[in-house]
């Protein structure tokens, strides 16, 4: 069995070629990347079930056809994946995320190979991004190509959270590790403390991805994917539980989507698909992973500017405007885990 995937070096891609081999074993699997965010490590110590080949090569200029040719499936995950950095990179964007899927699809169509496409459930929000666009446009690349006989399935994914040796950082979850871990400020969107939003642990994603393909399930259905729906203000709850002495300083959102919603993934449960993470235990491999970073280090900030969850105003509120008092951005009261 032959498999491609694209954008395989990636946060999701470097742990699902670790446990695709657990689904297929013995598979060809072909990684397509083109090392834009240099994640060279994602390649170290690949899993001996299964013969994998490295192509450095991009979905926008590469020669698809004969990578694709002979393809069981084609696993498409290569995207501009940051909703906060879209906005400065809406061209990018729309070039990798829009005309690369296309291409990617294009070439599935000629190679007659289905297609799995991982998009997001941002696309529920009320605001919109560039990133979010994008992946509505791939949707709708593909629901075209459908009539021309694409054969496909799209996983709408919750906000990813977890460890894999190309994890990212940039979205919530694992931003909130990693600045509690390395004790600075938590930083969080003034506006988005009380907001639901869906979360997916990665160890889902992939499990959702090795589910479908196992099933076949490339009919053109489209799948939300999300371990669970929660506040920021439960996450950062979870946070401090893990970490005590965490500090929360709120920031401007910047444009991002305000809404608060939630995503349900009774389609995919009526499949037959279970979920095994869990939020608090996601968030406690990252911490744990981390904590070697800074052991028992002082935090970055004085001490005395840490007390009850919130930023404590110094004399330095009169020259930075990030510590003024209504700034502040009070944490949830501590409840028994």
């Amino acid at each position: 069995m032959k498999i491609v995937i694209t954008g395989a070096l990636g946060h999701i891609g470097s742990r699902l070629i670790r446990e695709l081999p657990s689904f297929f074993p013995e598979a060809e699997i072909v990684l397509i990347d083109n090392l834009a965010t240099q994640r060279y490590c994602s390649l170290f110590h690949l899993p001996e079930r299964a013969s994998f080949r490295f192509i450095e090569a991009d979905v926008v200029t590469a020669d698809l056809d004969p990578i694709l040719s002979g393809a069981d499936a084609v696993i498409h995950l290569a995207a501009i994946a940051d909703p906060a950095e879209s906005f400065r990179k809406s061209r990018l964007v729309e070039a990798v995320n829009v005309r690369g899927t296309e291409r990617v699809a294009r070439a599935c169509l000629r190679a007659q190979s289905p297609m799995l496409f991982a998009s997001t459930t941002s696309l529920y929000g009320k605001a919109s991004s560039p990133y979010a666009d994008s992946k509505r446009k791939g949707e709708a690349v593909l629901q075209r190509l459908r009539g021309q006989g694409l054969r496909f399935v799209i996983l709408r994914f919750g906000t990813v959270f977890g460890v894999s040796p190309g994890m990212r950082f940039s979205t919530a979850v694992n931003k909130f590790c990693w600045q509690a871990a390395l004790r600075q400020p938590v930083t969080v969107w003034r506006a988005a403390l009380n907001q639901k939003r869906p979360y997916l642990d990665l160890g889902d994603a992939v499990g959702s991805i090795g589910f479908a393909m196992k099933r076949g399930l490339f009919d053109g259905t489209l799948y939300d994917v999300v371990t669970t729906n929660t506040d920021v203000a439960a996450v950062l709850e979870i946070l401090r539980n893990l970490s005590p002495r965490i500090c929360v300083e709120c920031v401007e959102a910047n444009g991002m989507d305000p809404s608060s919603y939630e995503v349900s993934s009774r389609r995919l449960l009526s499949k037959g698909f279970r979920f095994q993470g869990d939020l608090r235990s996601g968030m406690a491999e990252i911490v744990r992973l981390l904590q070697s970073a800074s052991p028992q280090n002082p935090l970055s900030f004085p001490p005395s500017v840490v007390a009850e969850g919130k930023l404590q105003r110094e004399s330095e509120a009169e020259t930075d405007p990030r510590l003024r008092e209504d700034d502040s951005c009070e944490m949830g009261p501590k409840h028994p885990s």
